[in-house]
């Protein structure tokens, strides 16, 4: 993992910069902001951008004075999330946002303070019930138009979010989504931490992602640090990075099955994921594989004996099972033109992981900017054009037998020698760390401040970015199809919240 080259960049020269890449067909990855002490509580920028694919990453810093912040957003429609997040989060506005109106906050929620401001004082929350700005409808059929609210509240034990659908028969005509019922105040609750404690706070940002998010996490602290990671450990969270990988895209694959109401599908799917979390608790103690990853490498060897035959073992059922759902007439019926998502739209929006794969563009972490490992295994990136459910469900499944293949020649070339080097970045260092999760591309930048603590954490995870981009696959779809494209897209409440 190469370190990102870190360029100041004026104010004044962010509009241009910004068009200069894309006109070169590069793409700003995400943006933060933090409040460093030396700068008076004054925001610095951070946007991490990318030339092409294979291209080092690099960070733009931006120091904004008097003069303002131009908005990219029409630039880069992606950035309109994040530029409405750091206003939330950090005071701090941008001119000519096209969507100025919060992000993080629900209609009638205001702060009296930025909430990440270091200065320690806790921000008071206010709010008062106001009515959704819900657009007008209008022509010749706008009195068949129905309303539907669904949420926050939904069934079993799905997360928060509220989704207003306007629809004639089944026909959808609008789509409204409001998100951000939770915030848990993840990145705050980094502020202060010790780099090596903090992890555990990593892993628990979205539990179905705790290995990318504390490799991710790790990363950007040996980056700070300047630390290299010894080679069997590297290999190791290879491993573990991959396990979790398979149960993710398995129970993908029964939750795309329940909806379709393909229940042979759905029972097969979640035991074979049983099968896998039970494998993850032999290999190092835990079913969601915690409490290993720590910056530096590993806390402890994992236990990785019979692992090739049981895993040899899994991959003959999960052939069956996968060829089984690829061969199901009526569970195909319910995906193929479900939710089509263009290639164009993906990179506008910023779409990530198999959601942007699906649509034909072949971007993956793991070989564009290989780490940890994946240098010596590299990874044959899977994908396909059609930008359906039916292409989301390929390309898991296909991610799934070259999930299989890095894991067979991890263990037949194992490197020997320690699992864990020491790790102490010092204050004003700042390091980025990112992995390929089963979502997506997910990034961490830490900034150290006094003492080797942390001063600021930034998580982009990808089901911010996907949550973005979903519902631009609802909009002229209908309602019959609408459970089937959400569970294609294998979203999470808790990783775009936080």
């Amino acid at each position: 993992m190469n370190p990102p080259r870190i360029e100041d960049v004026d104010t004044g020269e962010l509009t241009a910069r910004c068009k200069l890449l894309v006109e070169h067909s590069g793409t700003m990855l995400f943006a933060y902001a933090w409040l460093p002490p030396q700068r008076g509580g004054r925001p610095e920028l951070r946007y991490v951008v990318q030339e092409s694919t294979t291209a080092p990453l690099r960070i733009w810093r931006c120091c904004p004075d008097a003069r303002g912040v131009p908005s990219l957003a029409s630039l880069q429609p992606l950035m309109s999330w994040y530029e409405r997040e750091i206003t939330d989060m950090c005071g701090l506005a941008f001119e000519n946002q096209p969507q100025p109106e919060p992000l993080l906050f629900l209609p009638g929620a205001k702060v009296d303070g930025p909430p990440l401001n270091p200065s320690g004082r806790e921000p008071q929350l206010s709010y008062r019930a106001v009515p959704y700005e819900l657009p007008e409808m209008s022509g010749p059929d706008r009195d068949d138009i129905q309303q539907l609210p669904f949420g926050p509240v939904r069934a079993g034990v799905i997360e928060s979010a509220q989704f207003v659908f306007f629809y004639i028969g089944e026909a959808i005509l609008h789509y409204h989504a409001q998100l951000f019922f939770k915030h848990r105040g993840m990145e705050k609750r980094f502020e202060g931490q010790s780099p090596e404690l903090a992890v555990l706070l990593a892993e628990r940002v979205s539990g179905v992602g705790s290995v990318a998010h504390a490799l991710a996490y790790s990363q950007a602290v040996e980056a700070a640090a300047g630390c290299v990671v010894p080679e069997r450990a590297q290999a190791q969270r290879l491993i573990l990075a991959e396990l979790e990988r398979l149960y993710n895209h398995l129970h993908y694959l029964a939750h795309l099955s329940h909806t379709t109401t393909l229940k042979v599908g759905e029972a097969e799917g979640l035991y074979l994921e049983e099968l896998v979390k039970q494998i993850n608790g032999r290999v190092c103690g835990s079913r969601l594989l915690r409490s290993v990853i720590v910056p530096g490498g590993l806390r402890r060897e994992l236990s990785l004996r019979n692992l090739e035959s049981e895993l040899d073992a899994l991959h003959k059922q999960i052939s069956t099972y996968t060829h089984m759902l690829e061969s199901s007439t009526p569970h195909l019926d319910r995906l193929i033109t479900n939710g089509i998502l263009s290639g164009r739209a993906a990179y506008d929006q910023g779409a990530t992981g198999p959601i942007e794969r699906a649509s034909g563009r072949e971007r993956d972490l793991r070989s564009d900017q290989a780490y940890g490992g994946y240098e010596y295994w590299p990874v044959r990136v899977a994908k396909a054009a059609a930008g359906d459910a039916h292409a989301r469900q390929q390309v898991r499944i296909a991610e799934i037998e070259h999930s299989l293949e890095v894991l067979s020649h991890a263990l037949n070339q194992m490197p020997r020698g320690p699992v864990r080097n020491l790790c102490e970045a010092q204050a004003g260092s700042e390091g980025l760390g990112w992995a390929e999760s089963p979502r997506g591309g997910l990034f961490y930048a830490v900034h150290v401040g006094r003492g080797g603590r942390l001063a600021r954490v930034k998580i982009k995870s990808p089901s911010f970015s996907n949550w973005r981009v979903f519902p631009f696959t609802v909009h002229d779809s209908n309602m019959m199809d609408y459970a089937i494209n959400e569970a294609s897209f294998g979203l999470t409440m808790a990783g775009c919240d936080r």
